[in-house]
């Protein structure tokens, strides 16, 4: 009986077999192309094992997605923005391979809850932290999928001050304030100079001032939707990763300063805010524990 985990994102496309500890072992990354998305996939998968021989598959994407349907409606992967059937696609590919779907935010959570920063939580948030914001929600133990498998969506709650509109054709949405794009682009508009989160972040340390801002304007966002999540699911731990999550104190430390302002109830007391263990194979991880 073989096993594959597969993670499938807006930039990146990485599929591993799974251990028999029930991590993923040697994953293969490819870059997520503009056009052809599903030839891509499918040459990884196939280039992972023979299809024959493969019993299970743990598969994460970029949401939404629907678990009813197996199909995905990924906002950063144009050419699946209206919907894609990658389940039924897979399944072409893997026939007799039992297939299990999550949001892309779902199986971090669940990766870190298994393997991660969070063993051992029960309940947990988890946030990833990028070119987009994901998140996802383990409670129980269990992932909280809802009902049509998006829920932990924190990415698009709406925070106080922005009316950005988002890919997602709201306003205003986290999002557009504290995902590393969002962050280079309104440094950018105060002549901020450079052009990636990765230079902003770098800038902030450095001190320049416009870095500086835009860093804590992402922070204290963060902070708020975190906040109001909190209070909403109930839950005693928060993990956070994605690349821009690494942007280090000028981003942190506003997250826990907004935090301490905005959760204020009781039974949020010892609440734990704590960057991602897996780094950038959480993901792959949470698709793994899927074929558990």
């Amino acid at each position: 009986m073989t096993a594959l985990a597969l993670d499938i994102g807006g930039t990146k496309m990485t599929a591993a077999l799974v251990g028999d500890d029930g991590r993923p072992q040697n994953p293969v990354t490819v870059p997520t192309p503009e056009s052809d998305v599903w030839d891509a996939c499918a040459d990884l998968l196939r280039n992972a094992t023979e299809p024959a021989t493969v019993t299970r598959i743990g598969v994460a994407c970029s949401g939404p997605v629907n678990l009813e349907t197996g199909s995905v409606a990924p906002i950063n992967i144009a050419e699946w923005k209206d919907g894609f059937g990658l389940r039924e696609h897979i399944a072409e590919v893997f026939p007799e391979a039992d297939i299990h779907l999550a949001m892309d935010g779902s199986a971090a959570a669940l990766g870190e809850h298994r393997f991660g920063a969070a063993v051992g939580v029960p309940d947990v948030l988890s946030l990833v932290v990028s070119t987009g914001i994901g998140g996802g929600l383990v409670l129980g133990g269990k992932i909280v999928a809802g009902a049509s498998g998006n829920a932990g969506h924190i990415g698009h709650i709406v925070v106080p001050g922005s009316t950005t509109p988002c890919a997602c054709g709201g306003i205003g949405c986290v999002e557009t304030v504290s995902s590393g794009p969002s962050a280079v682009r309104w440094a950018r508009e105060l002549g901020w100079t450079g052009s990636t989160g990765t230079e902003l972040a770098a800038d902030a340390a450095a001190g320049e001032p416009i870095a500086i801002t835009s860093l804590q304007r992402a922070g204290v966002a963060l902070g708020q939707a975190i906040a109001s999540a909190v209070a909403l699911v109930d839950v005693r731990m928060v993990v956070i990763g994605g690349g821009f999550a690494q942007a280090g104190p000028p981003l942190w430390n506003p997250i826990q300063e907004s935090i301490a302002l905005h959760a204020r109830l009781k039974f949020l007391d010892g609440l734990q805010v704590v960057p991602a263990a897996l780094g950038g194979l959480g993901t792959l991880a949470g698709a793994a524990a899927l074929t558990a």
